[in-house]
């Protein structure tokens, strides 16, 4: 069995320890960690041409029967408590030939790269193999516990009476793939095999869609998930005592926001309808348009406003960037925002009087950017 290992002296492979095809072959260096003096083991990504995640180590039929084939491949196998990892390689196609099956009943047998190092397990052997563990006849089986510094690489499902001479195994449904793949330290965990926590703040890995980040407790999604439009109903209301509240009717409010860290992105918009009651010419109030994320203060925000308003068919439009803002401190509810019309040189708040007395699709727009309270 063409198998090799690095760091592995005195081995019963036929090589007397480590030889400098071993050195070249096995992927020696600090891989992925898995606690102070553990590495997370795994199977080398990679494939000839890059179309799949892992060609290494491969578990396949050939045929019909009951021999499988393990594809050439570099993995990492983890050893017991302070034995550190086992770098290893298997240089060319290699079979495995499994024990026919029981008459009655089926049982799943473990496909496992494994490392015996007996100054560490004090087995009497000493050698990286390539290796079956044979699971327990049930009617419904399960695979056996993956054994001390192994690295598992596939399931295989044994029928009962399977045989080379009645057909064998089915290898097209009987293979359960189980290789997960390792990345040096400090690189991205590939996508495939089974889950396993992060080992450090800061780790990143490929979740076979997008990158994660481990933060100490959990996987989480990297970059956080984008900020996304979300709509809004701004309030529409008067900053003047005693005028009358302004009254919707069929009108229609609108607005949308984006919030991006500390800052928020707005549009917000007021058209006036049939049945709209505004106060009447000079009883109303100034108007504002709420915000949708109390903003850290007056400063820093900066607004835009234009408007369609009048009784003729055109209308009047104004709008302009040389805006004023006002802001209301007290309570989320009333943290408003109101523009002077552009173009008036002292200007003036917009209400029902400025710019123009509206009438029914008379509309205003403000839209903008601020910085959101702590």
């Amino acid at each position: 069995m063409n198998i090799g290992s690095a760091w592995l002296l005195n081995s019963t492979d036929g090589n007397g320890g480590q030889t400098r095809l071993d050195t070249r072959l096995a992927p020696i260096g600090t891989m992925a960690p898995d606690g102070p003096l553990a590495t997370h083991g795994g199977v080398i990504p990679g494939s000839p041409e890059g179309q799949f995640l892992m060609a290494g180590l491969y578990v396949y039929g050939d045929k019909a029967g009951m021999s499988a084939l393990v594809a050439p491949g570099r993995a990492v196998v983890q050893g017991g408590a302070g034995a550190g990892a086992y770098p290893v390689y298997i240089a060319e196609y290699t079979s495995l030939t499994f024990l026919d099956g029981d008459p009655g009943l089926p049982r799943v047998d473990l496909v496992v790269v494994r490392v015996y190092d007996d100054p560490k397990d004090n087995g009497g052997t000493t050698a990286a193999v390539l290796e079956i563990v044979q699971g327990e006849y049930a009617a419904s089986p399960v695979a056996p516990q993956v054994p001390p510094a192994a690295l598992a690489l596939a399931e295989v499902r044994v029928p009962a009476g399977s045989s080379a001479g009645n057909g064998g195994i089915d290898w097209a449904t009987a293979i359960k793939d189980l290789r997960r793949a390792t990345a040096a330290v400090g690189g991205i965990i590939p996508a495939g095999g089974g889950a396993y926590r992060g080992s450090y703040p800061g780790q990143y890995r490929d979740n076979g869609g997008s990158l994660e980040r481990w933060n100490g407790t959990e996987w989480r999604p990297y970059p956080e998930p984008r900020a996304v439009w979300q709509d809004y109903t701004p309030a529409w209301g008067q900053a003047t005592p005693g005028a009358p509240v302004p009254r919707l009717g069929n009108g229609s409010l609108w607005g949308r926001y984006i919030k991006d860290g500390p800052m928020v992105h707005f549009q917000a918009a007021l058209t006036i309808g049939s049945t709209t009651d505004w106060g009447g010419p000079n009883r109303n109030g100034n108007w504002y348009l709420s915000l949708p994320v109390r903003p850290a203060g007056p400063r820093g925000l900066t607004i835009s406003f234009r408007a369609r308003t009048g009784g003729d068919a055109g209308g009047y439009f104004y709008g302009g960037a040389e805006t004023t803002t006002a802001y209301h401190p007290n309570g989320a509810a009333r943290n408003w925002s109101t523009v002077q019309a552009s173009g008036k040189p002292t200007g003036v708040w917009v209400d029902a009087d400025d710019p123009m007395t509206p009438v029914p699709g008379s509309w205003y727009e403000v839209w903008g950017t601020y910085e959101v309270a702590p």
